[in-house]
Parts: C-alpha cells; structure tokens; sequence
C-alpha cells in the first residue's frame, strides 16, 4: 500500500481539516502517516509557512494548504 506523509501542527486548523480529509480519503488507496513539526528544527525550516504539506513517501509534494483531489489522485495513479 503506498504510503503518504503530512507535515502540520496539531493547533493548525487547516492541518486538523487536510488530515481529517485525507483519512476519508485513505481507505485501501494509502496509509498515512502525520507528522507534527513542531519541535523538528529541519522539518519547521523546511516546512513551517506551508503547512499542511502532503507528500508521497519519498518526499514529493503533492499539495499545501487544501487538500488537492486531482493532484492526489494524479500522484497515486503514477505511483501505482
């Protein structure tokens, strides 16, 4: 199953909103793994004014902010 990753905060209301997304989003198509930035120097330096970031496994973003629907589902379809 592929995997996705999401870079936010838990007090971040866009990140609680993408995260909620994506998990109805999920079922058989990916697993998802959260990440909270917030006392990861590198992953804030890298990540913090974007926030929510989806990215496929190896890194690649897919979408910030809002949640894209055609870019994951563009994403999934060339990873699978």
């Amino acid at each position: 199953m592929m995997q996705l990753k999401l870079y936010g905060r838990e007090y971040c209301s866009l990140c609680v909103v993408m995260r909620e997304q994506l998990l109805a989003q999920a079922a058989g198509r990916f697993e998802l793994e959260w990440i909270d930035i917030e006392d990861i120097d590198a992953l804030e330096a890298l990540y913090g004014e974007l926030v929510p970031v989806l990215t496929d496994a190896g890194g690649k973003e897919i979408c910030h902010y809002h949640l894209d629907l055609a870019a994951l589902d563009a994403r999934l379809a060339d990873l699978g």
